[in-house]
């Protein structure tokens, strides 16, 4: 079903949006100092071009340590990206999602960009994984906590 979804989301619009993205990673990294950037801006651009089966989640819970992107550095960076282009482009993405939601078949698409909008807002400390993969996370956190518990 994610195949059949993400060629459909590619043909009527997705694709654009990757491709907004991709410029945009060109752009960052065009300039030294945007390379945090711009390597944010190709994950997403990747995450934008096949969207569905696929969830955004936090290198520190991937990998279990604390990154440069994950730790003040890139909530820094993180905050310096929200103002000057993340809120721009969920804008555009949020707008994407209420055309689409309009009628039942663009659902699943709006839903999609909904999911791009939170994506583009602090994507520094980020990586894409499949949704199996994060489910799995998702448990080991949730019994990390379970096991702290005390009854």
């Amino acid at each position: 079903m994610s195949l059949l979804l993400n060629i459909l989301w590619i043909i009527f619009g997705g694709g654009l949006f990757a491709i907004i993205w991709l410029m945009a990673g060109v752009l960052m990294a065009l300039t030294i100092i945007g390379l945090p950037w711009a390597r944010a801006c190709f994950m997403i651009a990747g995450y934008t071009f096949l969207p569905f089966g696929r969830q955004l989640v936090s290198r520190e819970e991937v990998t279990g340590r604390e990154s440069i992107g994950t730790g003040p550095l890139g909530w820094l960076a993180n905050i310096v990206w929200f103002v000057l282009a993340g809120v721009w482009l969920a804008i555009g993405h949020v707008a994407a999602a209420i055309a689409l939601a309009v009628s039942i078949i663009g659902i699943p698409f709006a839903w999609a960009h909904v999911k791009l909008a939170a994506a583009s807002l602090f994507p520094v400390g980020k990586v894409v994984v499949d949704n199996d993969v994060a489910g799995a996370i998702g448990r080991r956190n949730g019994d990390a906590r379970l096991s702290g518990l005390r009854l």
